[in-house]
């Protein structure tokens, strides 16, 4: 009788636990566990949105990693934004948050000055780099010309068009500099003054006191900013289009990367393949390579993050 009391009171306390746990169960099936697996199935048939789906096998992955000409572009540039623009972003972000800390007048302005461009829409924000960048008219190049600096291409030059978005990138730090600004303000004083007291160094003070208290703050910076930038779509696409000049209207389609395919980026040829050539199976190919990138970067940066913590050396 027990046994089964036991048992009944066990049961009893699983269904209270599966109620509660209930909503982020159905979330979890109807937004990440059923599309993953309806892209899994769509990757592997031949669907073009109007007839059908047909099994195909492997065809639409050996045509978009051996016949598809845009693929491996795509990747190289998303790996490069995710290396370069992410790594800038965080010490970037980080030196801004540093320096607004230290000043003591005028804080709430130049944190206001700094976070703005995060809030401008990022059609808006990609047109206005476009036009200051302009090689021909921009502002930005007409003063490097007056004071003897070469003027690049930016957007119209392939050698220029990804430090163009790093640019617009850093631009809109914003987000990281609030971010940042809350961890260094909870750094207790009393570890810096008993580090002023060893004879430590600025340097020695921010590698072995404010680094290790804000190392949980720094991985989440670049885990998001991973994920970001792996969904990274509409900047690129709008600094193509703007510096390309054309003017899209019914019955054009815009073929993305311009110039010479230096801005494409994965998430481009997703809606490229899908909804422009209505090739389901191969756009879901490359979703389902942008998941395994984006999952494989945050497991080694969260296996990797206790590296952060830099608290056990000491000057």
């Amino acid at each position: 009788m027990t046994t089964l009391t036991l048992a009944a009171k066990r049961r009893r306390a699983a269904l209270r636990t599966l109620a509660f746990l209930s909503p982020w169960l159905i979330g979890f099936a109807v937004f990440f566990a059923y599309p993953l697996i309806s892209t899994v199935y769509f990757s592997f048939v031949h669907y073009d949105g109007f007839q059908p789906p047909t099994w195909s096998g492997t065809k639409n992955w050996t045509y978009v990693f051996e016949n598809y000409p845009l693929f491996w572009p795509a990747l190289r540039n998303t790996l490069w934004l995710v290396l370069v623009t992410v790594s800038l972003r965080v010490v970037f972000g980080l030196g801004v948050g540093l320096l607004i800390t230290k000043i003591k007048t005028g804080t709430g302005v130049f944190r206001t000055l700094f976070y703005l461009p995060y809030l401008a829409p990022p059609v808006a924000a990609t047109m206005a780099f476009a036009f200051l960048l302009n090689p021909g008219t921009g502002p930005v190049d007409s003063l490097l010309e007056r004071v003897g600096l070469p003027a690049p291409g930016w957007f119209s030059d392939p050698a220029w068009s990804k430090p163009a978005l790093t640019l617009l990138a850093l631009w809109g730090i914003g987000d990281l500099m609030v971010l940042f600004m809350a961890a260094l303000l909870d750094v207790p004083h009393e570890q810096y003054e008993a580090a002023e007291l060893d004879g430590a160094s600025a340097w020695q003070r921010f590698r072995y006191v404010t680094l290790p208290n804000i190392a949980p703050i720094v991985l989440f910076a670049v885990v998001t900013g991973v994920i970001q930038a792996m969904q990274y779509y509409t900047q690129p696409l709008i600094a193509g289009k703007v510096a390309s000049g054309v003017i899209q209207g019914a019955g054009t389609r815009f073929e993305p990367g311009y110039p010479e395919q230096s801005t494409l980026t994965l998430p481009q040829l997703v809606y490229n393949l899908g909804f422009q050539r209505f090739d389901y199976g191969a756009a879901c190919v490359v979703a389902l390579v942008l998941f395994a990138l984006s999952m494989l970067f945050t497991a080694v940066l969260m296996r990797r993050g206790g590296g952060l913590n830099l608290a056990g050396d000491r000057p």
